[in-house]
């Protein structure tokens, strides 16, 4: 076995650097939907309510579609062997609704139909996302999980960029225009990848059951204890960025008492953080280990956001810190697909991608509940900044507690479960 193991990387043959661009598009695409709807959204609901809790309710729905529909899509597209492959079937199947969804958002008379188009594209954002991450252990040899994750990083950031800073452009010219051209993007987007990549196909097709889906994820939650512990972590991770991203603003216009000039500085340092990891966190990963860069870059991650507890005033130098704690964090998510990859077993790499996805649908709805409500505790406390100070030590804890856990998964790694070559 130990023989095998470390003769597996040198079989390995070379892959195009094109597959990893074309992966990379189903990302772009997704990015650019889900950052246009959690960023716009909210303007256009404005226009039927003003109740804040409402709004977010709507938005907050996103994660009960990643919870229920993950555990059946992702096993179902380890069974589902067509001609077409056994993932694409479902990328396919999703990617009209997620346009046409995109598309009907801002034109919807009132409240309830423009949820039920909001519900409709996140079903079929979730349709398409488990099986979409099972392509790349799919299709890769492990020996490039990381590059291959920093390029679908670095396609992330750049459409995060081009999804908030284009459309707010276009907000001002017409209220639909954000999400017509998402609506566009998303689509090339998506469908480049599903008509780019080949997969390896097949003449049955099984469907076992919901029931029966959900009973695997939960036995593969039972038996694989370092996938159990990646999927821990994981919900720490996206917890984190899930409170981070909806209080961010507020923290600093309300908080630090900032301008939206400050707010939109601060988050285009963040963003280039994102793309710096995105660009080098791969290469280091697949050299040093995906789990060891994981360990290391969580200190400065998880030890940034205690830090940035103790502001209570804005002074331009925390750009200086900023950076680096953005980069640290951008190194965490992009590798951590690529180490979940090295640790899910063969025959279930689509259940395990549809756990993974459960766990961002806890983050969604845990991590911003529960700092909204550490902000409301603390507002007493902390008059200077209105209670929002107390957003970064909720952020930072779950960073620092999954540390061990990667600990754990640093020791395994190079001894890990051995892939097969591609070809």
């Amino acid at each position: 076995m130990a023989q095998l193991t470390a003769q597996a990387p040198a079989r390995a043959p070379a892959v195009s650097r094109r597959l990893f661009w074309t992966l990379g598009l189903g990302a772009f695409g997704l990015a650019f939907s889900i950052t246009t709807t959690a960023a716009y959204l909210p303007p256009l609901l404005h226009r039927f309510t003003e109740s804040g809790t409402l709004i977010g309710l709507v938005l907050g729905a996103e994660g009960v579609f990643a919870l229920a529909l993950s555990p059946v899509i992702g096993p179902w597209s380890d069974t589902f062997h067509t001609p077409l492959g056994r993932r694409r079937p479902f990328m396919l199947a999703a990617i009209g609704p997620l346009g046409f969804c995109l598309l009907l958002m801002p034109f919807m008379p009132n409240l309830w139909t423009t949820t039920l188009i909001v519900l409709a594209f996140f079903f079929a954002y979730y349709v398409y996302e488990p099986p979409y991450r099972g392509l790349y252990p799919d299709l890769l040899p492990p020996s490039t999980y990381g590059r291959a994750q920093g390029i679908q990083h670095v396609l992330r950031g750049i459409a995060l960029g081009l999804a908030l800073v284009g459309g707010g452009f276009l907000l001002k010219v017409w209220h639909a225009a954000p999400f017509v051209l998402a609506a566009l993007v998303t689509t090339a987007a998506c469908g480049a990848t599903i008509l780019w990549v080949s997969e390896d196909g097949g003449h049955g097709r099984v469907f076992e059951g919901v029931a029966a889906y959900f009973r695997r994820s939960w036995g593969i939650l039972q038996e694989e204890a370092e996938v159990r512990r990646f999927l821990l972590a994981n919900a720490a991770w996206e917890g984190t960025f899930a409170a981070a991203r909806t209080f961010v603003v507020l923290y600093i216009i309300d908080g630090l008492h900032e301008s939206k000039t400050i707010s939109s500085a601060v988050l285009g340092a963040v963003a280039t953080g994102y793309v710096i990891a995105a660009v080098f966190a791969g290469r280091l990963g697949d050299r040093f280990g995906l789990a060891r860069v994981v360990f290391f870059a969580s200190f400065v991650y998880g030890g940034g956001f205690i830090v940035a507890g103790t502001a209570t005033t804005w002074h331009n130098w925390y750009f200086g810190l900023i950076v680096p704690v953005s980069v640290a964090g951008g190194t965490v998510m992009t590798l951590a697909w690529g180490l979940l990859f090295k640790l899910m077993p063969e025959q279930h790499r689509g259940a395990v991608s549809g756990l993974a996805t459960t766990t961002k649908g806890l983050g969604l709805l845990l991590g911003a509940p529960v700092a909204g409500a550490a902000i409301d505790l603390a507002r007493p406390f902390m008059h200077s900044t209105d209670g929002y100070q107390v957003l970064w030590p909720v952020c930072g804890i779950p960073i620092l507690a999954a540390i061990p856990l990667v600990a754990r998964m640093m020791r395994v790694e190079p001894s890990g479960k051995v892939e097969p070559t591609v070809g």
